[in-house]
């Protein structure tokens, strides 16, 4: 019994482990995948195509982009943020949803949902070529992070405020499920019958 009590609290005392290397080749895989999608779709664009929007409240190609570049750093922000704010809970069943239902739920096109202000377009970068370095600039910072970090991402939690409570790894997944949203509105927008040939 003695023995039994002392293995318990020395399990109590074991780190959390960090994240599997199978959940990081994933997530790395995601958002390189999600990389170059939104890279090829923004790129060789004229400046008319840039811009053109099929309606007043609809986003422009240009609009779409900025969002991805601007959400990309804030969603990383929040990440870092989380990550060193406390120590994880090496116990902890942190999120009541799965991986796959997180991806499903933010490439849903059918449910709408408002950007925060500090989120909306602002017309950051003058043109195309400067939006996509700055997306694939931020785009890397996310990937290296996932790449090299040792934390048990599972560790760590942060509630969305549709989704609810879901762990670090999740926030990681939902970076590339996000871009991966506002791609299918740029493939949208430059299907759609107005869009300019040139």
């Amino acid at each position: 019994m003695r023995r039994l009590a002392c293995l318990l609290a020395a399990s109590v005392l074991l780190p959390a482990a960090p994240v599997e290397q199978g959940e990081r080749d994933r997530a790395m895989s995601y958002l390189h995948a999600t990389r170059k999608q939104i890279s090829d779709a923004i790129s060789n664009l004229s400046p008319n195509q840039w811009t053109y929007k099929p309606s007043a409240t609809s986003w422009s190609v240009v609009e779409a982009a900025e969002h991805i570049t601007v959400s990309e750093q804030m969603l990383m922000a929040l990440v870092r943020k989380i990550t060193a704010a406390a120590p994880p809970d090496p116990d902890a069943k942190i999120s009541p949803l799965k991986d796959e239902e997180i991806t499903k739920a933010l490439i849903d096109r059918s449910k709408k949902f408002q950007a925060p202000e500090m989120l909306q377009p602002a017309g950051r970068w003058p043109d195309a070529a400067a939006t996509a370095t700055e997306f694939r600039k931020r785009r890397d910072a996310t990937i290296e992070f996932i790449r090299i970090t040792p934390l048990p991402l599972r560790a760590y939690s942060v509630a969305h405020p549709v989704l609810g409570k879901m762990d670090v790894y999740q926030w990681i997944l939902l970076i590339a499920a996000h871009s991966e949203r506002h791609l299918a509105q740029i493939e949208e927008v430059k299907a759609g019958a107005g869009f300019p040939r040139k």
